[in-house]
């Protein structure tokens, strides 16, 4: 190649160098781990897993339970070490369930169905006994390691869209009383039941019941009023049922209360 080419042509190469440089520095950047860990798209599935150890994680949408706040995980890391307390909280699929049966009360969703785990993230599908005592899904949890390194305990951060969805209040909303709450529904003559949980509390702090509805991702909404929310993370749940079992869906967020 004569020195006429060559010169234009090293040039274009070496702006493509330090545009590609740049992008994988600010790739590196971006994942560093200094700063929160963005929110995934709930209707994605998790990435496959990693070997490494994963950063110091954050939920990035409101932390639904067990730990209401950060500080209660790494505590929990502090003390469960070595053979501490309360050993499922690194098992995501039983505290899926725990969840599940415990918080929201739902004793007949008892199954996990199927589950996608990776280091930081993990979708649990659980499920009751249908028709012929088949097992059907009623709910996909999402779940976030809560803390830092490896042995981070598992948090539940809401859950995948499915026949029923809430999409009022937008997750992480700072709510009063009363909350108008809302979303979509898919089957035949379904009845609603909205609770609104507190973790401080042993029932819920606010609730309605029944709203009837059915259609194919026909709109729904009711108005309910709370009392004696702690200022913790507020979890709102949408239910559905009344065929086989009481509880056959939901779908759940978290929001703020105002206080």
């Amino acid at each position: 190649m004569s020195d006429t080419r060559r010169g234009p042509a090293l040039l274009v190469l070496a702006i493509v160098l330090v545009v590609a440089g740049g992008a994988v520095a600010a790739v590196l950047m971006s994942t560093d781990g200094t700063g929160p860990r963005p929110a995934a798209d709930a209707r994605s599935a998790p990435a496959a897993a990693s070997s490494s150890a994963p950063a110091p994680a954050a939920v990035a949408e409101p932390a639904l339970w067990p730990f209401r706040t950060l500080d209660e995980a790494r505590r929990w890391q502090q003390e469960q070490q070595p053979g501490g307390h309360s050993p499922w909280h690194l098992d995501a699929e039983a505290t899926a369930l725990s969840f599940t049966t415990g918080y929201l009360g739902f004793a007949e969703v008892d199954t996990v169905l199927r589950s996608e785990v990776d280091a930081t993230e993990a979708l649990v599908e659980v499920g009751y006994a249908g028709e012929s005592g088949r097992p059907s899904p009623a709910a996909t949890l999402r779940l976030v390691r809560f803390g830092d390194g490896p042995h981070a305990p598992w948090e539940v951060a809401g859950t995948v869209d499915g026949t029923l969805t809430i999409t009022e209040p937008a997750p992480d909303a700072v709510v009063t009383s009363p909350v108008r709450v809302g979303g979509l529904v898919s089957g035949v003559d379904e009845s609603i039941r909205v609770q609104l949980r507190d973790p401080s509390a042993p029932k819920p702090i606010g609730e309605s019941c029944c709203r009837p509805a059915g259609g194919e991702n026909s709109p729904w909404s009711v108005t309910v009023g709370f009392t004696g929310a702690s200022g913790a993370t507020l979890t709102v749940v949408a239910s559905s049922g009344g065929h086989v079992t009481d509880v056959e869906g939901f779908a759940v967020i978290g929001t703020r209360p105002a206080i």
